[in-house]
């Protein structure tokens, strides 16, 4: 391989875009491949258009490629775009009428139980091949190195093993990273619109290459990448160790998610890596006198309750859940300065919350047990995000019962960067995960963490160094490990100031940059791919 490789990175999100960013791996996308082009490599970022990405300004038509998908040849046009996050990465979209299959600009479809993934397999399995003709028509110089992320892009890996029409670039070698494991886009093999006969019926596979190890009838993209990538990628060294077991072996909560066999396989033939993410420190620049926390909290408290104001006046009917946010924070304009303020910012998810809404003994659950601490002492808890429906309506009744919570039901980037800064603890027990970028983000500012030790979360975060973890076998035990290492934490904060502010300096001095993640990919996957 080059000493200078050419990457070329297929993915569904691209915050380097604007509206390009549903989850983290738009924040990777947006990163990634910047600090690798500073050892270098010189990179390609390919994204489906979505209707809307090929009409920004300075968009250009450079290429029209055509792709055979469901039986016929279909046209897609190549665009280059000047947006991106830096000047040495090239940022392609590919158009096509089916990338916008469910409206313009909209990333994913919310296609019905009865036919999970069908329109987002549909133009992702196209988006594939149209990406691949590409590479193969030579749009783009040579390409040393074709990097997929999650089961969007898993497809091409299929065909580029498979198909005829690109044996020309067969021989590239194939990194597959894993952003969301559970999220697999399986699909029937035939028998639908949206299935494996109906996209490539002309290709012919081995089964066993691209079939669910739980269900033989369908087809598992990503379960197909992960076999037949040079290289698969996991973004945290433990997260990659973690997937290797079924789910109720681990801790009782996710593992492999019916992939474990497959990824044991990855493992003995030195084939699965876990790097670790990074995220951005801005550069140190000087700044006006910091202000007082009395006058801190009251800032923080006046742009929550205009932001609040903002969403009851522009959303109809009226939310409940607004209406009491907005109330709560004028009641603590009132109030004099908490003594402990906890912060927790992320999507309301199974995953993120299932652990703190747990129901314990008492009938009680983990969060309102921690706001009773908090209650003993001053203290407040904000929590900023959005996702199910039924876990926004624990948390507003929790929120609601409670006076010393604060309940912020949708994302505003500014309020949650004012989170990051302003908190004493932040609060991060995700049952999995992967990574993770909120605990890195609270650290850079200084605020420690309390988090569950798992994935990348025990990778960032050393117990009562520069935070405070918690485990447990079970969600019982997890729950209520969870409440007993928050209470320490807290009586830390309140009781132990040298040793609280020394676990906050080590919180503010680690660093976790994608510059040194770039080496490691250079290292672990594309030069051992190739």
């Amino acid at each position: 391989m080059a000493s200078q490789p050419h990457i070329c990175m297929l993915a569904a999100e691209n915050d380097a875009l604007p509206g390009g960013k549903v989850g983290g791996i738009g924040d990777v996308v947006r990163d990634l491949p910047g600090a690798l082009a500073q050892t270098g490599a010189t990179i390609t970022v390919i994204v489906p258009s979505y209707g809307v990405f090929h009409k920004l300004a300075g968009a250009k038509k450079i290429a029209s490629v055509t792709a055979e998908f469901m039986g016929q040849d279909e046209a897609i046009d190549v665009y280059t775009l000047t947006s991106g996050s830096s000047p040495c990465v090239q940022q392609i979209c590919l158009e096509h009428p089916l990338f916008s299959a469910c409206g313009a600009g909209n990333i994913y479809c919310n296609d019905g139980a009865d036919r999970p993934f069908a329109t987002d397999a549909n133009k992702f399995a196209l988006f594939s091949t149209a990406a691949l003709a590409a590479i193969t028509e030579g749009v783009f110089d040579e390409v040393d190195v074709i990097h997929l992320h999650d089961w969007h892009a898993a497809f091409a890996a299929v065909l580029a093993f498979y198909a005829p029409r690109y044996a020309p670039i067969k021989h590239i070698p194939r990194v597959f990273s894993i952003h969301n494991l559970a999220m697999q886009g399986i699909r029937p093999l035939a028998g639908d619109v949206s299935s494996w006969q109906s996209w490539y019926g002309d290709v012919a596979v081995s089964l066993d290459s691209i079939s669910d190890p739980r269900w033989p009838s369908c087809v598992n993209p990503m379960a197909s990448a992960i076999r037949l990538s040079d290289k698969v990628h996991t973004v945290s060294p433990t997260y990659a160790k973690e997937i290797q077991q079924p789910n109720e072996v681990l801790r009782g909560f996710h593992g492999g998610e019916g992939l474990e066999a497959d990824l044991q396989a990855a493992a003995r033939e030195n084939r699965l890596v876990g790097i670790l993410n990074g995220t951005e420190y801005p550069k140190a620049t000087s700044k006006p006198p910091v202000k007082t926390r009395a006058a801190r909290w009251e800032a923080q408290l006046k742009m929550i309750r205009d932001v609040t104001l903002n969403w009851l006046g522009n959303t109809d009917p009226m939310p409940t859940v607004h209406y009491v946010a907005h109330h709560r924070t004028l009641t603590w304009l009132e109030k004099k300065t908490p003594k402990h303020i906890v912060t927790s910012v992320g999507r309301l998810t199974d995953q993120k919350m299932a652990i703190a809404l747990h129901v314990m003994s008492d009938g009680r659950t983990a969060l309102e047990h921690m706001l009773d601490t908090l209650a003993e002492d001053n203290g407040v808890l904000i929590l900023l995000g959005s996702g199910d429906p039924k876990l926004e309506a624990q948390c507003q009744k929790v929120a609601a019962a409670n006076d010393n919570c604060l309940f912020l039901n949708r994302y505003a980037a500014a309020v949650a960067d004012s989170l990051f800064e302003i908190g004493d603890l932040f609060f991060m027990p995700s049952s999995f995960e992967p990574c993770g970028i909120s605990q890195m983000v609270a650290m850079r500012f200084g605020q420690p963490c309390l988090v569950h030790a798992v994935g990348g979360l025990s990778d960032t975060i050393v117990d009562g160094v520069d935070g405070f973890q918690f485990t447990g076998t079970s969600p019982k035990t997890q729950a209520e490990n969870c409440v007993a290492r928050f209470n320490e934490a807290i009586d830390l904060h309140a009781n132990h100031h040298v040793r609280w502010h020394a676990v906050q300096a080590a919180a503010k001095s680690r660093r976790f940059t994608w510059s040194a993640s770039a080496e490691q990919y250079r290292e672990h996957l594309y030069r051992e791919a190739g």
